[in-house]
Parts: C-alpha cells; sequence; structure tokens
C-alpha cells in the first residue's frame, strides 16, 4: 500500500464518480482529504466515508472557475488542518446545460467546457502552488482524459479542453519543479460515472440503432470493453495512480501524463 500517512489533500470534484474514487484510494493510503465541490449534500457524504476510514476529512463547498471562492478554500482548508500536501484538480463537466439533447456540439458547451476543465484546473493550482513553494514541497495531479490525446467524434470541446490540461501540466510542472513541487496528470479511460450516463444518453439519442437499450447497456456496446484487458475502468483504479503520483515514490516523476485505460490507447 502507497504510504500518504497524515498528508493533506484535497480533491477537487470530489463528490462523485473519479473524486469520490480518489478520496476514498487517498483515505486508505493514510491521506486526510478535504472533499471540494460545489455539490456540498454529496460532499459530506464522501466525507463521511472517509472518515469510516480513519481519516480526518472536511467539505469545501467551492466553485472552481472563481479565484475568490478558490482563495477562500485554501484559507479554510489552511486553518482547518495547517498545510496542504496533494491537490488533485478532478472538477469537470462535458457540456453546458441541454447538452444531452443538443444535436451537436454548441458555443455555450466550449465555453462551459473550458471554464471548469481547463480554468478550474489552472485556478486551484495556481492557489495552492503559492503555499507549495514557500514549504518547498507538494503534489498536484491533475485528471486529464484518453481523449486530450486523440480528439474524440461529437465531442471536440471536451477533447481540446482535456489536452489543454496535459499541456498545463506540462509548463506548471517546469515552473514548480524548482521548488521540488512534482505536476503530474492522469488520463482514464472509460468509466461508468455520472459523467459517462449523459455521454451514453446523448449518444443513444443520436443513434437510432441503440434505441431500446438500457444507458447502462449503451455504454457497454460503444464504451466499454473496447481495449486490450477488455474490461472497464474503476474510479478506484484511477485514484490508485493519483495515489502514486502523490506519494515519495514519485518524487522524480514531474510534467508526464499516464494513461488508465486498459491499454485502449498506448503512448
Amino acid at each position: 500500500m502507497i504510504d500518504l500517512k497524515d498528508r493533506v489533500a484535497i480533491v477537487t470534484g470530489g463528490a462523485s464518480g473519479i473524486g469520490r474514487g480518489i478520496c476514498l484510494v487517498l483515505a486508505e493510503c493514510g491521506a486526510d482529504v478535504v472533499v471540494a465541490d460545489i455539490d456540498a449534500k454529496r460532499a459530506e457524504q464522501v466525507a463521511a466515508e472517509v472518515r469510516a476510514k480513519g481519516r480526518k476529512s472536511m467539505v469545501a463547498v467551492v466553485d472552481v472557475t472563481k479565484p475568490a471562492s478558490v482563495a477562500q478554500m485554501v484559507k479554510d482548508v489552511q486553518a482547518h488542518f495547517g498545510n496542504i500536501d496533494i491537490l488533485v484538480n478532478d472538477a469537470g463537466v462535458v457540456g453546458a446545460p441541454g447538452w444531452v439533447e443538443a444535436p451537436t456540439h454548441r458555443v455555450e458547451d466550449w465555453d462551459a467546457v473550458f471554464e471548469v476543465n481547463v480554468k478550474g484546473v489552472v485556478i486551484p493550482s495556481v492557489a495552492v502552488a503559492e503555499h507549495m513553494k514557500q514549504r518547498r514541497s507538494g503534489k498536484i495531479v491533475n485528471i486529464a482524459s484518453g481523449a486530450g490525446r486523440q480528439g474524440s467524434p461529437g465531442f471536440p470541446h471536451y477533447s481540446a479542453s482535456k489536452a489543454a490540461v496535459i499541456s498545463w501540466t506540462q509548463a506548471h510542472a517546469a515552473e514548480l519543479g524548482p521548488y521540488n513541487v512534482n505536476v503530474n496528470c492522469v488520463c482514464p479511460g472509460v468509466l461508468w460515472t455520472p459523467m459517462w450516463e449523459t455521454i451514453a444518453t446523448r449518444t443513444q439519442r443520436n443513434n437510432p440503432q441503440l434505441k431500446g437499450l438500457t444507458i447502462r447497456q449503451v455504454f457497454e456496446k460503444v464504451a466499454a470493453p473496447n481495449n486490450p484487458l477488455g474490461r472497464e475502468q474503476t474510479p478506484e483504479d484511477v485514484g490508485k495512480a493519483v495515489a502514486f503520483f502523490a506519494s515519495d515514490d514519485a518524487r522524480n516523476i514531474t510534467g508526464q501524463a499516464l494513461n488508465v485505460n486498459a491499454g485502449s490507447r498506448m503512448n
């Protein structure tokens, strides 16, 4: 088991999906976890799960696209825990409201996705980096996507946003390296999460051949086993990769993008 005992980790988008899986894995590795999300109710449920694993947890209700909201989160976490060792940027969206019903991507989808998926990574990273630079220690892990390596038809706005996260990871790693701060990212493959439920719903709407299937069946038919290992990935799989990047075992790894995709893309 990776040892993160008594490290303090912030996980944005921690209230559901991949974020929840990351929170629970970090807790299992010994970290105290800040569940940072715009959804306070779900965040508190995940925080309770973290505490059930014997670790401390707090909820930070935050809008990652707003510098003032992020600054308040950082201030609150420092007051509660005293320091921040790990930042995981997981908050993300796949489109603006109404995206599922739209026949194609819209300008508002580009705006919403870049606001959350790109600015929502940069703003917390910059805010927490100041604290880490002063301590000359820290780990930042961004959640990108396999879509950021190769654009996905129907989702160019999402793919472009995740490509930006990979590029930002590299640039930020170069900036923070002299301060002993590591910055890496994880590129998940296809996971059954609330986000993928919406993608499967939209896919079914636009593909008459998929009518009559459940949303889970659409996911399984279109995406899940499309890899050499023949199995889907889980939020916990991503969490284990994050935990590695957050550990001392990865002290000489920075600026990297790690695929967790059962081999659906190899590079």
